[in-house]
């Protein structure tokens, strides 16, 4: 990944609206969520959600599918350990084990 990549997918997380319907996405999964469900669980209304989802579709960080009449809204997990990866690159200087989660 690229710097400009990660600034980017940083970027639009940078919006609590965003980081919070990214982690609601992540939440459900390979399934994904309609806009509606979407909307509903993050408390936004749909012209702001729509603005929003472009934004992180954009950014490479979620992907729609048409299911039916529905568009359905994916985390899209490769990218994201992606950028998880490139920031925890090199972490604490080749100590990995001082990097560890501390909800281990």
């Amino acid at each position: 990944m690229e710097i400009n990549d990660a600034t980017e997918m940083l970027g639009a997380l940078s919006y609590e609206a965003r980081l919070r319907i990214f982690r609601y996405l992540v939440r459900q999964g390979p399934d994904g969520a309609s806009a509606g469900n979407i909307a509903g669980a993050c408390e936004i209304t749909a012209s702001t959600l729509s603005h929003h989802l472009n934004q992180m579709r954009n950014a490479g960080l979620i992907e729609r599918t048409r299911q039916s009449r529905s568009l359905i809204y994916v985390a899209n997990f490769k990218t994201m350990t992606a950028l998880i990866d490139f920031l925890s690159d090199e972490c604490c200087n080749g100590q990995p084990e001082l990097c560890r989660s501390t909800k281990e």
